[in-house]
């Protein structure tokens, strides 16, 4: 990103601190079970008998969300506070990839709502929810591509080597 006003983008490969690089390091698991989840959704969409597919799809979602609830947890309360610190509250990417990340939760949550609501969902019901969950997948694959090539970078080229190094602590020695 050229000509970005704030000097912290360029064109150039951005070695990422191990504090970065675990968060990094975090999203091909999820990607792996995001892929696995919209090949879920076509299945369901394309068969007749539709139930016990979904009900497999709600259980995979269920199990997703709590993996990826755990990693953007991590991200917004250390690494999106930290950069509020140079980038000021309520602008800039920071604003942007909380709403992605709550955009893509409230898709979920609201197919494991409407999965649990109701005993039996007809067909239009399913395909309806099955939607939720390939838009949430569309928001975050995407997502996941700003963080690794925007925010990441910039995040390395603004914090300093102590506050790297807190990162690191918070997101490195957690289990």
């Amino acid at each position: 990103m050229q000509g970005c006003p704030s000097g912290l983008l360029g064109n150039e490969i951005v070695e990422l601190s191990e504090g970065l690089a675990q968060l990094k390091k975090e999203h091909p698991p999820l990607l792996a079970l995001l892929s696995d989840l919209l090949t879920l959704c076509k299945e369901v969409e394309a068969q007749d008998d539709k139930e016990k597919l979904f009900l497999q799809l709600a259980e995979d979602v269920k199990s997703f969300s709590e993996k990826l609830e755990y990693h953007s947890t991590r991200e917004e309360d250390y690494l999106f506070r930290k950069m509020e610190e140079y980038l000021g509250v309520g602008v800039g990417p920071i604003v942007v990839m909380e709403y992605e990340h709550e955009e893509a939760k409230r898709n979920i949550n609201q197919f494991l709502d409407n999965a649990k609501e109701k005993e039996q969902l007809s067909a239009d019901e399913i395909k309806e929810n099955v939607s939720l969950i390939i838009n949430a997948n569309y928001t975050l694959v995407n997502h996941f591509a700003k963080e690794e090539n925007v925010l990441y970078p910039m995040a390395e080229k603004m914090l300093s080597s102590e506050e790297k190094e807190e990162l690191k602590q918070k997101l490195c020695n957690e289990k």
